[in-house]
């Protein structure tokens, strides 16, 4: 327990009354006839070096309550040093969690905010403007269209990578699905692209949209207006073996089909009446 001491009790560092100690940039200041144990008579006033004499704490005084008596108890200099020890982990916890600063490129975030210009991925050879606020990826100087929406693609988000994968049909600049309860080879008209969400896609677009900060999460992630989405090859997806899959059940079925057709017996030719 500590008490604030303030300069009325002024004690100078050559005081002869006091023995003093530096401790973690504070100031220790105990008492001659202080003894080594704890003790509810052990006079011990700690100071931050820098405010020295003028502000310090008694150790083992509780002033806490608003009236009555103040209440001491046993202590002894290891408990001025446990207290400076708190006072020190504080500040560094403090120090640790102080915001940092952001740094963001003044020319992207110009371009953006106040020039409105809108993120762009580059999708196989194509551009797509990143719109958050229609909820899709709108394909450049393409208005027959539909682009990529991002509510439809949901399924192939994965959070872990933060990033979608989805198949891809270049000649439309659409998102397609192959028709995955009969396919049986690799898609020829279709390919598989990657590329993050679209939150880190349009930083400020998302946090204007949901109401944060504009510059919310630019402290790791940035400020980019330019994306380039990869090509996946198909062997490296999930088709694969959805389509090994499919083979097995396609199979399979013959096999049950071929036991389930009917036998039919062997007809006796007809020899006709004999002359």
């Amino acid at each position: 327990m500590v008490n604030q001491f303030n300069s009325t009790g002024m004690i100078n560092k050559d005081d002869p009354d006091y023995i003093f100690e530096e401790y973690k940039g504070h100031t220790i200041a105990s008492h001659k006839n202080n003894i080594v144990g704890k003790d509810i008579n052990n006079l011990i006033i700690v100071y931050r070096s820098d405010e020295f004499p003028n502000h310090g704490f008694i150790i083992g005084l509780d002033d806490s309550k608003l009236s009555g008596q103040r209440k001491s108890v046993p202590h002894n200099v290891d408990d001025a040093k446990g207290y400076i020890d708190w006072v020190v982990s504080v500040q560094q916890k403090k120090a640790e969690t102080k915001p940092e600063k952001i740094i963001v490129d003044e020319r992207a975030y110009d371009l953006r905010v106040n020039k409105g210009m809108l993120p762009t991925v580059d999708i196989a050879g194509h551009t797509f403007y990143v719109d958050i606020r229609m909820d899709m990826l709108r394909p450049k100087d393409d208005f027959l269209s539909k682009g990529i929406v991002f509510s439809d693609i949901e399924n192939y988000y994965d959070e872990d990578k933060r990033t979608y994968t989805i198949p891809y049909n270049p000649k439309t600049h659409e998102f397609q699905e192959p028709d995955y309860r009969n396919i049986k080879e690799l898609p020829k008209d279709l390919i598989a692209v990657s590329f993050p969400s679209e939150r880190l896609l349009d930083r400020i677009g998302w946090n204007r949209h949901y109401g944060f900060e504009l510059t919310h999460g630019m402290a790791k992630q940035g400020l980019k207006l330019q994306f380039e989405a990869k090509q996946i090859p198909w062997e490296k997806t999930f088709l694969v073996g959805l389509i090994k899959s499919n083979l097995k059940t396609e199979k399979n079925q013959q096999k049950t089909a071929e036991k389930q057709q009917p036998t039919h017996p062997k007809q006796s030719k007809n020899k006709g009446r004999r002359m």
